[in-house]
């Protein structure tokens, strides 16, 4: 009885399910560019910064350009926000990829040529290992290794959306320095 029961009620389900479709809402199929609405009405050309239809591919991206400046040429460009990672003001051109075993951004950045040959020196953090809580010395930590995970080659791009953000720095030295080290665990208790 139970099972007839329970049989019953998943017929009544599918049935509820069936009888209530939206048939409002357009199917997609790849083979077309039809445009798919959801139940607000809002076209999928209309969703998102990209103002085309969703499905198709053919994307073009908008001129831009990076800087051809070779290291040492270039103007340090202020972080976005306090302890941001830096933009890379100059060219990466036969500096890439970055590897463990081949790292060129060290040649000038690690904190003992940094200041001898005019560049930045890397911050405190990448001689510290937050995993086992403890300074790495002289040596760069095995996790700062892939300088463009975090940082990267300014371009001349234009913002895809208007943006007003104005950063505030606590102390104006910090535009081109980390204080990160020193401040890391501030608000937390």
């Amino acid at each position: 009885m139970f099972k007839k029961m329970l049989v019953g009620l998943g017929i009544f389900a599918m049935l509820f399910i069936v009888a209530c479709k939206d048939n409002s809402t357009k199917e997609t199929n790849s083979s077309t560019s039809e445009e798919i609405k959801t139940e607000a009405g809002v076209s999928d050309v209309d969703i998102g910064l990209r103002r085309s239809d969703l499905a198709r591919e053919e994307v073009v991206l908008p001129e831009s350009s990076f800087t051809t400046l070779a290291p040492g040429e270039a103007e340090v460009i202020d972080r976005s926000f306090e302890n941001a990672p830096p933009f890379i003001p100059h060219s990466t051109d036969g500096l890439l990829p970055i590897t463990k075993d081949n790292n060129m951004c060290l040649s000038c950045h690690v904190k003992e040529l940094a200041t001898e040959v005019g560049a930045t020196a890397m911050p405190a953090t990448h001689y510290f290992d937050f995993r086992a809580n403890k300074s790495t010395g002289d040596v760069i930590s095995d996790t700062r290794f892939n300088c463009t995970l975090c940082h990267v080659p300014q371009s001349n791009a234009k913002p895809l959306v208007g943006n007003t953000f104005k950063p505030v720095f606590d102390d104006a030295t910090l535009k081109n320095k980390s204080n990160l080290i020193d401040v890391i665990n501030e608000g937390v208790n």
